[in-house]
């Protein structure tokens, strides 16, 4: 007897099934078991073949609530270019979204991962620098932890050389925001003082070396004798305990009481006025963090009497222009550093997708020195 398996929609007509729900094949009559498993087979591969894996918020908490799930692949833009992931790494910023403290702007991936490495798997039709095998690194707005993500083309940098594929996934956001930050919105210049808080971060160990790169004298605060030997060797010229020193007495000590000429803070309210204590004239504080609160009072003769310049500014939110331009500045200016083996990685410790949590606890023990990363 002749066999009859009718299907809707008809194969032939299926040319994109990415909207495809995994039932909308139906079949009408059909005799033949083994047809109908070789039908639904087919389409089972078509719908692996869109997903990827992805560290998922499950619900907004402490790290326990991130779990390594199947998630749809990114959807490609014309200006954009598909990264293979390799790697990831962590930042501050992660855990507050992981609490459900800091969303992801609009449009953007859900998923957590400002920073990432890997290689382009695709590329829009108007991207015309980068082709599909280009060993790269990104800025993002989110979606470094999963398996692809998709970039806007102008936050993709060549990965330098002498940094393997791995390793070069700990440059973008640090090297964006210091950059943007101390050096285009501050203006440090060579001969200046710059203090940094946290020396011992992914943060701190950065802008330790491309600030002495720069030729300025570099100031570090950091929780321990360890963290701070490790800041030495990186080339801060005067390393702080701020548990055991006063860091303003310390700074107007090795200034002849003038104070610094930049401060990059990530604490905020609690060393508010201790940081404006520790400028020189025309002194600026840069704001970028407020692990020590947000809100504080401020007495406005002290930042009139001695010019005083203050800002603040996050790197996530910023239009896909500006993270351009910041880009190109940083590919200008901070890749020669690398390459001159001027600036290094600080890697701390690699995780795999799947320890995410683990990896959310060693950030927030503040145990590290550097960069935490995740390997796809």
């Amino acid at each position: 007897m002749h066999t009859t398996c009718r299907l809707w929609p008809p194969r032939d007509e299926v040319n994109d099934i990415s909207f495809v729900s995994p039932l909308v094949f139906t079949i009408f009559y059909c005799e033949r078991a083994s047809e109908v498993s070789l039908l639904l087979q087919w389409k089972s591969s078509k719908v692996e073949a869109l997903m990827m894996k992805a560290v998922v918020i499950t619900v907004p908490g402490g790290p326990e609530v991130l779990k390594l799930q199947d998630v749809a692949d990114p959807e490609l833009k014309e200006d954009e270019v598909l990264i293979k992931v390799a790697a990831t790494a962590l930042n501050r910023a992660d855990t507050l979204q992981r609490k459900g403290a800091y969303p992801p702007p609009p449009g953007s991936s859900p998923y957590l991962g400002l920073e990432c490495s890997g290689t382009i798997e695709a590329v829009g039709k108007h991207v015309s620098r980068w082709q599909a095998g280009d060993r790269v690194c990104a800025l993002l707005s989110g979606g470094g932890y999963a398996e692809k993500v998709a970039v806007p083309v102008g936050q993709v940098f060549p990965v330098p050389p002498g940094i393997s594929l791995k390793d070069a996934a700990s440059f973008p956001e640090v090297a964006c925001t210091v950059w943007s930050t101390v050096f285009m919105m501050s203006r440090l210049s060579a001969g200046e003082t710059f203090l940094v808080h946290g020396g011992s971060s992914g943060i701190g160990t950065f802008a330790i070396q491309i600030a002495k790169y720069q030729g300025v004298r570099v100031f570090v605060t950091a929780g321990s004798e360890e963290k701070l030997a490790v800041c030495k060797e990186l080339g801060a010229d005067v390393c702080i305990n701020y548990k055991t020193e006063d860091f303003v007495a310390r700074v107007k000590e090795e200034t002849g009481g003038k104070g610094v000429d930049v401060i990059l803070d990530s604490i905020g309210a609690s060393y508010f006025r201790r940081n404006l204590d520790s400028l020189n004239f025309d002194g600026r504080l840069f704001v970028i963090g407020m692990l020590g609160g947000a809100v504080t009072e401020i007495d406005l003769r002290v930042v009139l009497s001695r010019r005083l310049t203050i800002q603040a500014a996050g790197l996530r939110y910023r239009s896909p222009e500006n993270k351009a331009e910041i880009a190109r500045e940083v590919e200008n200016n901070v890749w020669p550093a690398i390459v001159a083996g001027r600036v290094k990685t600080v890697i701390y410790k690699s995780f795999p997708l799947s320890e995410a949590a683990e990896a959310h606890r060693l950030m927030e023990s503040s145990q590290h020195i550097g960069k935490i990363l995740l390997v796809a």
